[in-house]
């Protein structure tokens, strides 16, 4: 079963989100240190995966964001 990349991005926001909370929060410095080097790691593995993922698009600059699209006679 594949994973999405989006599982990996999430996982490595909700961990180092707890690192900010726990900091704060004044826990254990052990508490902190280790979530920090595995957010760290988190962080490394998803860079991997995004980099490294079969994703392709059409999609170029003249098609600017799909929410707000530029008439094409505006982008010359």
């Amino acid at each position: 079963m594949k994973v999405s990349i989006f599982t990996y991005i999430a996982i490595t926001t909700v961990i180092l989100f707890f690192v900010t909370v726990l900091a704060s929060l004044n826990f254990s410095f052990s508490w902190v240190f280790y979530l920090t080097v595995i957010g760290q790691l988190f962080v490394l593995i998803m860079v991997y995966k995004v980099l490294k993922d079969k994703y392709t698009t059409s999609k170029t600059f003249e098609d600017f964001y799909e929410d707000h699209p530029i008439p094409k006679e505006n982008f010359r």
